[in-house]
């Protein structure tokens, strides 16, 4: 038995968890209807109105073209708290990254991260190597976990293009007993382009050197779209997203 398995029972345990809540099939199909034919930013203007702003949930990676979205979101919803997922083995780049766009959006950045002693089991068992799910799970999936209990939408930059699991996505999804909330989804590579272009986004300094997803240091090489995170390996997502 792994130390991580044997230590003692938290409050994050399967066992001490609530039950998930359900949401009405009907309810997502009519925020879908009525928030595809809309662009972005009216997108988020529309999501205060269906929701109180106090049970909107957004989360940032601060990853290669993090920009579009936060900029958005700064434009539309300037109130709205960020949370940033501390996995401890970002990039410096993206530290600074996210210092920057901090900065130039004043931005409410909060950031989340695991149990102390998940995370050193983690360092020191190196468990990238032999599980990159269960490293990911301790780090990413575990610490939103508990933070998504206390909101009803969870607002993301997927866009469908990044992945074949993306392609499938609406507007809206209940996932786990929360609505996510994808602004961006259909929009092209070319359409983020443009944006990025026209509003002058900066974009993460990897980017310049190859890399064109960015994740955590031990799991991300360069690469076109998400070929370079867990590279030779068919994992495609952290696990947050599924």
């Amino acid at each position: 038995m792994s130390p991580i398995q044997a230590a003692p029972q938290n409050n994050d345990s399967a066992a001490q968890r609530p039950a998930e809540r359900e949401f009405d099939p009907q309810r997502i199909k009519a925020l879908n209807e009525k928030y595809r034919p809309l662009t972005p930013e009216q997108r988020i203007t529309e999501l205060y109105r269906d929701f109180e702003p106090s049970q909107v949930m957004l989360t940032s990676s601060f990853a290669a073209t993090s920009a579009f979205l936060l900029h958005v979101f700064s434009r539309t919803a300037p109130h709205q708290r960020v949370f940033f997922i501390d996995t401890g083995y970002h990039f410096p780049q993206t530290l600074e990254y996210k210092r920057k766009l901090t900065e130039l959006y004043h931005l409410d950045v909060v950031d989340i991260r695991a149990e102390d002693w998940k995370h050193e089991f983690t360092l020191k068992d190196e468990t990238w190597k032999k599980d990159p799910d269960f490293c990911c799970s301790i780090n990413k999936v575990e610490p939103i976990y508990a933070l998504k209990q206390n909101y009803e939408v969870w607002a993301s930059g997927l866009m469908r293009w990044q992945t074949e699991h993306r392609a499938t996505l609406d507007v809206f999804e209940a996932r786990n007993g929360i609505i996510k909330f994808y602004p961006l989804i259909d929009i092209t590579r070319e359409q983020r382009d443009a944006y990025i272009a026209e509003h002058q986004l900066p974009f993460h300094p990897l980017v310049a050197v190859g890399y064109s997803s960015i994740g955590c240091t031990h799991c991300t090489v360069p690469g076109k779209d998400r070929s370079g995170r867990w590279n030779n390996s068919p994992k495609t997502e952290c696990g947050l997203h599924l």
